[in-house]
């Protein structure tokens, strides 16, 4: 089997809330230099909330 890749672990956290989910990011890849933002569910509000890249 080829060797796994070094994964960063990312917290993706929405500010307003505090509600947060984790992922996995890769550090090679030349696309990911900024922070990562995603559009995800936030439990609290019950709705579709933009999650942006935070540290754990």
């Amino acid at each position: 089997m080829a060797k796994k890749g070094v994964k960063m672990l990312v917290k993706l956290r929405n500010p307003e809330t505090g509600t947060f989910y984790t992922t996995y990011r890769n550090p090679k890849s030349p696309n990911t230099t900024e922070k990562l933002s995603f559009r995800k569910y936030d439990k609290k509000t019950r709705k579709h909330e933009i999650f942006v890249e935070n540290k754990i």
